[in-house]
């Protein structure tokens, strides 16, 4: 089998080998007052797929979420203009009360930040340094999808979840948008030139073809009402 790996095409798609399990999963807010959790995803099943197959990132495929070739079509411009510099250069460090964090700026807008007592910024430094607070401000850190926060504990190690390497398309009825892809569990980003961008655990790629980020997500989908069709209530 070969690496596990998604290529970006110059102005086309992610070529992705290896395998790398596909699927679909759906932000819905939580309607239980009891959770801290405002946000949870929903499983929208598996997408059938081969062991190398590509993924629309221009936004234009009719046959989403893979490419079709209306890239050509479409014209579009595909350049990637995100920085590359590794996550620890980029980020700033914010000193909490209760926890410490990375912050990169990087954000798909999914808002898994938002938890019942209050943002993750706000948890981290908060009078609250309860075992069940400090908690929180870590779980909200981890469950970022563009990999934007990362907790630190006060010995400056870095907390990070488990993830296995897969890939999900997203979605967001609330919003009335389709999301970006989710990338977990360090699968490489090559890009189109041949760099091979920082291997992170979890990142969010653009698929609506308007981040001003590239390859990565900036949250583009929702102010342009990307929808690829398959977004449910809407």
């Amino acid at each position: 089998m070969s690496e596990k790996k998604i290529k970006i095409v110059k102005d086309g798609p992610y070529i992705v080998t290896g395998n790398v399990d596909l699927s679909e999963k759906i932000i819905r807010p939580t309607d239980d007052e009891t959770r801290d959790e405002q946000y949870v995803w929903e499983d929208g099943g598996e997408i059938p797929h081969g062991e190398t197959y590509a993924l629309c990132r221009c936004g234009a495929s009719r046959k989403h979420s893979f490419c079709d070739g209306s890239h050509t079509e479409v014209g579009f411009d595909g350049t990637e203009t995100a920085s590359r510099k590794t996550y620890m250069e980029r980020a700033e460090l914010i000193k909490g009360k209760n926890v410490d964090l990375l912050d990169d700026g990087r954000c798909a807008r999914a808002r898994f930040c938002y938890r019942g007592k209050g943002d993750t910024w706000f948890l981290a430094s908060c009078d609250d340094s309860s075992e069940k607070t400090v908690c929180e401000a870590v779980k909200s850190a981890c469950e970022c999808p563009a990999g934007r926060l990362t907790a630190l504990a006060k010995d400056g190690s870095c907390i990070e979840p488990e993830l296995e390497p897969e890939i999900e398309i997203t979605q967001d009825p609330e919003m009335g948008v389709s999301g970006g892809i989710n990338v977990k569990g360090g699968i490489p980003l090559v890009a189109a030139d041949g760099f091979r961008y920082e291997t992170r655990n979890r990142y969010v790629l653009c698929r609506c073809g308007r981040s001003k980020d590239k390859p990565f997500c900036d949250g583009a989908h929702i102010d342009e009402k990307f929808n690829d069709g398959n977004c449910p209530d809407s």
